[in-house]
């Protein structure tokens, strides 16, 4: 990922935090007959390694498991985005010398992959998932409301996914490139923006070094 010095960001708790919010990740594997993608949900295990380890699932038709991979695997986990405006710039005012851009936070995760099948594995994985997911509801859902031979012929059907996380990096880009006064106009124009993704990036401007 390029990434220019002003948007990098090295803080290994902020790209945690990227990766535990993301709702849905994009497996990434290099092969012989070219790259293979699959979006998927991923959880990040803290305890496990100097930046962690990923563990999700694929559907076991997936061929993407099947597929000898080469080199590391890479996750990629985005966080809020928002199209920024020149409008919004009060340089603009000054001069016409600005132009359209995007603000965004992404983290790509890397490392060596590992497929499995045992199923006490694949339990665990799909229960910590599925806990992570249903936590914050009123009434929440688990796999032991299920039937247990319900669940473990499901289970038959996935594969599980595990990378120890080797090298991470992160980009975050929120206009830190401008003057401050172009910063706060790009801050309010996304307050007031009716899109709820855009009032997400608003106070993300005003809190970079």
């Amino acid at each position: 990922m390029y990434i220019p010095s002003p948007f990098r960001d090295d803080d290994l708790e902020n790209m945690r935090a990227t990766i535990r919010c993301a709702r849905l990740a994009n497996l990434i594997t290099a092969t012989s007959g070219g790259p293979l993608a699959t979006p998927l949900p991923l959880l990040l295990d803290e305890s496990e390694g100097e930046h962690g380890t990923l563990y999700g699932h694929l559907a076991k038709r997936n061929p993407q498991w099947r597929i000898a991979t080469i080199g590391d695997a890479m996750a990629i986990f985005t966080g809020p985005e928002a199209y920024v405006t020149p409008s919004w710039y009060s340089s603009k005012r000054q001069a016409e010398h600005v132009v359209p851009t995007w603000n965004y936070i992404a983290v790509h995760a890397h490392g060596p992959i590992e497929f499995f099948d045992d199923p006490d594995r694949l339990l665990e994985i799909v229960t910590r998932l599925t806990n992570i997911h249903e936590t914050s509801r009123a009434t929440p859902w688990a796999v032991s409301d299920a039937p247990v031979d319900f669940i473990a012929a499901q289970l038959r059907e996935i594969v599980g996914v595990r990378i120890p996380i080797t090298r991470v990096e992160s980009k975050r880009k929120m206009s830190q490139n401008r003057p401050m006064p172009d910063r706060i106009g790009v801050a309010t124009g996304l307050a007031a923006s009716k899109l709820a993704r855009d009032q997400e990036v608003a106070p993300l401007i005003l809190v970079q070094d």
